[in-house]
């Protein structure tokens, strides 16, 4: 785009061209061949295993995100063509139906070896493709529909190209969801994005995240704030897990708005019982100097572990302290409802909270809870039905194999609370009705 001055004699400025992203040595990439996606980080002579192929990732810097690359031998990427994108192996010849065709093994006359030697010759995937389209029997007497079909299947097998795109929590959750879908509660990626939406994610927001989802919620969260606010993990057992943040490849800024804090000490923090202090190791026994002088190494690195872990929960204390989080986002193997009913306690009134399970009874039953207790509005319990559909000429229709389900989602908001008065006053005040008078006649 150009910008002009007004006026006859005004200058003008230089045309500003849109920078697009190029990837560099040290990214984190996702790799895709299909409908299969891998992540994985770009290092100096490393290799990577993708789809039985391996190759050098690294052969790709200064690229273009979402380039297509064929593999070369020896590893190396070499960008594909825009022609060689097209196929070259459309046939003029094609049958009515396909009735006649016997699939009985013999209309290839190329045989395994022979495709290896065609391999070995350096001949490319389109190239590969064509001769068997040549040496089949049976293609021509085949109906458009199978031929496109046949080409189609083929490439799938011998086509050796890959992308590279770079990161983002729709790529990424398709990944989880296409490879391991244990491993993020089953979580579709039109799950997670209304689980955004509804938790009013933005940028300069406090938000509390609870999930046993490899980080893809958490790392969701914090692509949508951008680097800005304040994200706190409430995390279970002895650490957090943040395998798929480390995927998205965040600048080193947006992990300075990232704390945690273990879900153990919430009763504690809402008590007012939480003790930050950090207590000195006790000293190594031992009667040998040697062993006296690792001991003493040893306690002083346990030390210094123990002060780094003493200044995050007293600086997510702090966060928590004031009960003002803006949102709450729970996605978890565990029950929910006893995490629900505590983390709820630190949001402000008027603010979002979302809770995804994969079964709708757990579910139920915070529903329940956060009825009887009071304090939230605007309660909906839904689930999704994804639907996608193949469209092509003449033959567009819904993809034979689909998710079943994609978990289910409780949303609410919070509101303020009269503590002064008892939870049945309201129902007090209120005038009693009417008795309709009955004309006794």
């Amino acid at each position: 785009c150009s910008f002009h001055f007004g006026g006859g004699g005004g200058g003008v400025l230089p045309s500003v061209k849109p920078k697009y992203r190029k990837v560099d040595a040290g990214d984190y990439v996702v790799l895709k061949r299909g409908d299969i996606f891998k992540a994985v980080q770009i290092q100096p002579k490393k290799k990577a295993m993708f789809e039985k192929q391996w190759f050098l990732p690294d052969t790709a810097v200064g690229q273009l995100y979402g380039s297509t690359f064929d593999v070369a031998p020896g590893g190396i990427l070499q960008p594909r063509k825009p022609k060689d994108t097209e196929g070259s192996t459309d046939a003029n010849e094609a049958g009515t139906d396909n009735r006649h065709i016997l699939d009985d093994g013999k209309s290839q006359k190329l045989t395994r070896d022979d495709i290896e030697i065609l391999k070995g010759q350096g001949l490319k995937d389109q190239e590969i493709i064509q001769q068997l389209v040549d040496n089949s029997s049976t293609f021509r007497d085949k109906t458009k529909y199978a031929q496109d079909k046949y080409i189609k299947k083929k490439k799938k097998k011998y086509e050796n190209t890959v992308t590279i795109l770079r990161p983002s929590c729709r790529i990424l959750a398709m990944m989880y969801h296409g490879r391991e879908p244990g491993k993020i509660c089953h979580m579709r990626y039109d799950m997670l994005a209304q689980m955004l939406t509804l938790a009013n994610i933005h940028a300069g927001s406090k938000v509390l995240v609870f999930e046993t989802c490899a980080g893809l919620v958490l790392g969701s969260v914090m692509e949508r704030m951008g680097g800005y606010g304040s994200v706190i993990q409430m995390f279970p057992g002895g650490g957090p897990v943040r395998a798929g943040v480390e995927s998205f490849g965040f600048p080193a800024h947006f992990h300075d708005t990232l704390h945690e804090f273990p879900i153990c000490h919430v009763n504690a923090l809402l008590a007012g019982t939480l003790d930050t202090a950090c207590k000195d190791p006790p000293a190594g026994r031992g009667q040998c100097p040697y062993f006296m002088f690792f001991f003493y190494f040893q306690a002083q690195e346990r030390k210094v572990k123990l002060e780094e872990k003493r200044k995050k929960l007293a600086s997510a204390a702090a966060l928590l302290e004031g009960r003002n989080a803006d949102g709450l986002v729970i996605a978890s193997r565990f029950h929910p409802c006893p995490v629900l009913l505590g983390l709820i306690q630190f949001l402000s009134p008027s603010r979002p909270f979302v809770v995804y399970s994969q079964y709708k009874e757990p579910l139920i039953e915070c529903f329940t809870k956060l009825k009887e207790r009071g304090g939230t509005v605007n309660l909906r319990l839904t689930d999704t039905w994804l639907r996608r559909y193949q469209v092509l000429p003449n033959r567009t229709h819904p993809l034979l194999l689909m998710s079943g389900a994609g978990g289910f989602i409780l949303s609410g908001t919070t509101v303020a609370v009269d503590d002064s008065k008892p939870a049945n006053s309201q129902r007090a005040e209120e005038p009693a009705a009417k008795r309709q008078k009955v004309d006794g006649r």
